[in-house]
């Protein structure tokens, strides 16, 4: 069996040979590259099954990278920068990273996201869930991994689709939180809290008439989310 492959796509010399070093004591096959354009080329010649990106590259920003990535991949995302204000996390967030590490952090934490995030994308690799839920206009279908909103079917990167599934299998109910952030990004949580709301507007934006005012994923203010029974 192949070794799962990570492209580490770091600047800072002694960050990238760590990096390398702890992931192949993982047990995972990495090629480290330090330039954004050659992190393309490599992608491009050999797609990774998980991408840790800085965002501060020589030849092209890490945002152009994610950009240019999603737009043919939905391979995770671990972004590791030191651009830690609220715009960056969420323009990193909105570009499709699936999570938002700040430098400084623990070599363990990252170790801990990376794993998190390789095991939500093999989801529905093996035996079929044969469970179809539904709610309000969306009809999932866990065993196809499909979902349709008023008939039509709708794409959802594998995080969203994990948070729906997470929010329809507790519909009426709320869920806190934690609860999610646990649930779909692992447990313990490290990452930054504010990936949860990023996600949730995605899903509106999905899913409702107008997501500025949402009928079907309500905020419980002070507490988390919920998927109402009726609009």
């Amino acid at each position: 069996m192949n070794a799962t492959s990570i492209l580490v796509v770091e600047d800072e010399e002694t960050l990238a040979e760590s990096l390398r070093y702890n992931l192949t004591r993982e047990g995972y096959e990495v090629t480290v590259v330090d330039d954004g354009r050659l992190a393309l080329d490599t992608f491009r010649a050999k797609a990774a099954d998980l991408v840790v990106l800085d965002l501060m590259l020589p030849g092209l920003g890490g945002f152009d990278v994610l950009r240019q990535i999603r737009a043919s991949s939905e391979v995770p995302v671990v972004v590791v920068t030191a651009k830690d204000s609220e715009p960056d996390v969420v323009a990193g967030l909105e570009l499709g990273a699936d999570d938002y590490v700040t430098k400084p952090f623990s070599m363990r934490e990252l170790m801990s996201r990376i794993s998190a995030n390789l095991r939500r994308a093999s989801r529905g690799v093996g035996p079929p869930d044969s469970l179809v839920l539904d709610g309000g206009p969306v009809v999932m279908d866990v065993d196809r991994h499909e979902v349709r909103v008023n008939g039509a079917l709708v794409g959802f990167r594998p995080k969203e689709f994990d948070l729906l599934e997470a929010l329809l299998l507790r519909k009426g109910r709320l869920v806190h939180r934690q609860v999610l952030l646990e649930d779909i990004w692992g447990v313990p949580f490290f990452g930054d809290p504010k990936t949860l709301d990023v996600h949730i507007r995605r899903l509106r934006e999905k899913i409702e008439d107008d997501p500025r005012s949402p009928k079907w994923i309500v905020t419980v203010r002070g507490l988390g989310y919920k998927f109402v029974v009726e609009g």
